[in-house]
């Protein structure tokens, strides 16, 4: 966090100092199958990804049974064009006796489960899994009770931002803290499917650490792992992406997901991003320090007599770093040689005749 203090979930340190936290969610993308589901746990571990995340609702938690009027998804350039809200939560939902054989075999695998519990029933239903921690969906970062009601547990809480105002988004922290969390993670967010880079705006990620002071992160659901790893340059500690095993299989949200093989690109790609960010340095590292002899210095590049004056041709400054520095190079033109000098001899100050 902004004063140094690092969110721990079940174990795992979040923060400045360690390598990005890399959500896997699969969401819907079990396309209504236990073995799927728990394939895409195994297939996320693998993948090196340090936790899996589900989404604890059914349709009617969510919405009504209609199919008509604002509840029929009607925008043409929607995924989900022609569907009902209902019909589509049934197709995305994950059954909630899916969730323990989940949670058990991800833990087995050492990646670590929670879930974006939508309404009262969810939180009590993951607290009797003793979920580590809680996400909150964009589209439910303004329900501030349900926010209260996570807060509660005393659990970390990750919440998405997409869409959300500034005062919004103030509202959602203070009801979070209020109620007693402590450890808040913010997730830059664009709540479209997929997102555009350009529409993505990460610059934000620095401004809501600091306007907040919390730990941040991105939500990401652009295509690829650019946006992701430019994201840990500003300063995002945990990233989260859609997860399937691929996206041929289709599935509600098989189109902005990523496969296994480009997670494990994003863990690797994120953590060189993370290591790569150091520290304020300039001048040699210790890693630096042996290039150090091949710049430029001062040779002897043409056979000098001694009382030879040194010139353009017989003095020059090339490879390696042996020699005094090039800045040097004009007191040494059209003064005399000290001594006899053989071509390949590093310049040094005694090879200079004072005496004139």
């Amino acid at each position: 966090m902004s004063n140094g203090v690092q969110i721990s979930i079940a174990g795992r340190s979040i923060g400045a100092g360690q390598q990005p936290f890399v959500i896997a969610e699969m969401s819907g993308n079990h396309n209504q199958s236990l073995d799927r589901a728990l394939e895409i746990v195994e297939a996320a571990a693998k993948s090196g990804a340090h936790a899996l995340k589900i989404q604890t609702y059914t349709p009617d938690t969510m919405t009504i049974d209609l199919d008509e009027r604002e509840f029929h998804i009607s925008d043409p350039k929607s995924l989900w064009a022609g569907a009902s809200l209902y019909k589509l939560y049934g197709e995305a939902y994950t059954p909630w006796e899916w969730h323990k054989p989940i949670f058990d075999r991800a833990r087995e695998l050492g990646i670590i489960p929670f879930s974006t519990p939508f309404d009262d029933t969810a939180v009590d239903f993951l607290e009797s899994l003793d979920v580590p921690c809680y996400k909150i969906a964009s589209f439910e970062n303004t329900d501030l009770p349900l926010i209260r009601r996570v807060a509660a547990t005393g659990k970390p809480l990750i919440i998405s931002t997409g869409m959300a105002t500034v005062a919004e988004l103030d509202e959602t922290v203070r009801a979070a803290r209020e109620a007693g969390c402590k450890d808040l993670i913010l997730l830059k967010c664009t709540s479209t499917y997929p997102a555009t880079a350009e529409n993505t705006n990460i610059l934000t990620i620095p401004h809501l650490r600091e306007l907040f002071g919390c730990e941040v992160g991105l939500s990401d659901h652009t295509m690829g792992v650019g946006v992701s790893v430019a994201s840990v340059a500003l300063g995002a500690t945990v990233i989260e992406k859609h997860f399937t095993l691929n996206r041929a299989d289709g599935g509600v949200d098989s189109t902005f997901s990523m496969e296994p093989a480009e997670m494990a690109q994003l863990v690797v790609e994120t953590e060189r991003a993370w290591q790569a960010l150091g520290h304020v340095s300039y001048g040699p590292t210790e890693a630096e320090k042996k290039s150090l002899v091949f710049r430029r210095s001062l040779y002897i590049t043409e056979n000098i007599e001694k009382g030879e004056p040194f010139n353009q041709h017989n003095l020059r400054a090339i490879r390696p770093g042996y020699g005094l520095a090039p800045k040097h190079i004009a007191k040494f033109i059209g003064k005399c040689a000290a001594r006899d000098l053989r071509r390949g001899t590093a310049v040094t100050w005694d090879m200079l005749d004072t005496t004139n």
